[in-house]
């Protein structure tokens, strides 16, 4: 393991700071650049140490936002393709509203502070407006005229009970995902930074005493005892491991919030499927189209009538009514190259495997037989003077255990502060999956602030959340209909009802609510 002397010829006696006050082979110098190299090979120990766990949420974080992105990707692609061979220049022409959807979606996904049912609400308000222009063409809608339309969307239900049941999906999948990605950052974060240790003065005085010590003596084949180890390294890691607790809390919230994935939050069977429950309620609302006009016209006042040019206008020859039902089995090809399930199952078995890691580390580390004799071997290995059994008790975990170390000088007064900031990300984040866990939303704009609550709420209103977690969460602000932003309605070339209710006819035995 190391390059030094086999032998001491010339035994002397020198004046250690470290080692035993014996006949040695090293010199207060040699000392010196030993505690160095000690230093060294303790910190890419703990670092080889931790590969596992760094790497887990380093790649599983790649896969599963690939996986999330591609995702939103191919459902707006797969909308779009659908939405133009069924609705032709209808679509073409109202594109916007759709693609504003997605990019909200999107924006939500990457950390945007997004309010997802207010954004949802908005999105089928919208649709609404531009509809109701598509199916009463005779009529000229101002602005304001639109506005008091897009405020009967509750109250009429002109899409059926598609969007109550997707607001209900979007909402608890999108909030699962977004947390879990944002969970798996958060240990990626937490996992790098805590594995890059900054050893104490006290600590480098250990390991040199543990690793060194024994050349100097001249007797090199000679191992540290197992015992001896455990202590010099529940001293020199007292602080990491004082992360454990809320690292363990951390990790069966992540694994709660998996569990959601696969079931009743899974992302993927919600956006698959979403061209199709789009096209439903819009053939909903042509079915009770009449219903609809006559009572916005009863509540809003009869409008004026639209240019006769307007009114007039034909179907192109080439709109095209066919419509492509949902086959489940056209699932998308991901760029992580497996379904959500797959995923999910994966990072469960990882994240199982990465619980107690940091309270686990010294005993890991000291398993090493490039450190120690082993546990097995309890006489003839080095205990900090000679080569003999290791004799003290071994210290329990955490920083105010340390207080008797006998192998260690560690200030438990003193708790390291950015160990200390680490558990507090943690704790945070723990909160944030709990919030997902039962559907319910947090900002993610500071990662530092607890007290932040801004966002969608249940996502539990359609089936009851089994198992709810017992914690304090602000509400999500109440969504309120009547009060959204009306963008102003584009002018749109008039279809007579008689060739709606054509299209709809032949929408309407085709469509499939997956």
């Amino acid at each position: 393991m190391h390059n030094f002397c086999y032998s001491c010829f010339d035994n002397k006696w020198e004046h250690l700071r470290i080692c035993p006050q014996e006949y040695t082979c090293c010199t207060s110098e040699m000392e010196d650049k030993l505690s160095q190299q000690s230093k060294l090979e303790f910190e890419n120990l703990v670092e080889e140490t931790s590969h596992f766990v760094r790497t887990t949420f380093v790649s599983r974080h790649k896969k599963f936002d690939e996986f999330f992105r591609e995702l939103l990707e191919n459902a707006e692609r797969s909308l779009n393709d659908m939405f133009v061979r069924t609705y032709g220049m209808l679509y073409m022409q109202n594109s916007e509203v759709f693609q504003d959807l997605f990019a909200e979606l999107k924006r939500y996904y990457t950390g945007g502070n997004v309010n997802l049912e207010e954004m949802l609400n908005d999105f089928w308000a919208r649709l609404l407006e531009r509809m109701f222009q598509l199916i009463n063409p005779q009529y000229h809608f101002s602005e304001d005229y639109l506005e008091c339309v897009s405020k009967y969307t509750d109250q009429l239900k002109p899409f059926g009970d598609v969007p109550r049941k997707l607001k209900v999906q979007v909402t608890r999948a999108f909030i699962a995902a977004r947390t879990f990605v944002q969970g798996l950052t958060v240990g990626r974060e937490v996992a790098n930074r805590v594995s890059k240790v900054s050893p104490t003065p006290g600590c480098i005085r250990a390991l040199m005493k543990m690793l060194y010590c024994p050349y100097c003596r001249g007797l090199p084949t000679v191992k540290p005892c197992n015992n001896y180890c455990l202590n010099v390294m529940k001293g020199c890691l007292a602080n990491q491991a004082d992360l454990d607790t809320e690292w363990n809390l951390f990790i069966d919230a992540m694994l709660l919030v998996a569990e959601r994935l696969e079931g009743p939050f899974n992302i993927e069977t919600v956006m698959d499927p979403i061209d199709v429950k789009i096209s439903e309620a819009i053939m909903n609302m042509q079915e009770n189209s009449m219903q609809v006009s006559a009572k916005v016209f009863q509540g809003c006042g009869q409008p004026k009538p639209a240019p006769a040019l307007r009114s007039s206008r034909s179907v192109p020859e080439n709109f095209n009514t066919r419509f492509r039902p949902y086959n489940p089995e056209e699932r998308p090809t991901t760029a992580a190259g497996t379904s959500l399930d797959r995923l999910v199952t994966d990072i469960k078995e990882k994240l199982k495997l990465s619980k107690k890691f940091w309270s686990t580390l010294p005993y890991t580390m000291c398993k090493d037989e490039r450190v120690t004799a082993g546990p097995s071997v309890e006489e003839d290995c080095w205990n900090g003077h000679t080569k003999a059994r290791y004799l003290p008790e071994i210290m329990n975990d955490g920083l105010t255990n340390q207080i008797n170390n006998p192998e260690v000088d560690v200030d438990i007064t003193r708790p390291d502060t950015f160990i200390r900031q680490q558990i507090m990300a943690l704790r945070v984040m723990t909160n944030k999956l709990k919030n997902a866990y039962n559907g319910n939303d947090v900002n993610f704009q500071d990662t530092s602030d607890e007290t932040s609550g801004s966002g969608s709420g249940s996502g539990c209103t359609d089936d009851i959340c089994p198992t709810e977690f017992d914690f304090v969460t602000t509400e999500a602000p109440p969504v309120d209909s009547d009060r959204r932003e009306v963008e102003a309605a584009a002018t749109l070339p008039g279809w007579s009802l008689k060739t709606l209710l054509l299209i709809f006819l032949s929408l309407v035995l085709q469509r499939q609510w997956r």
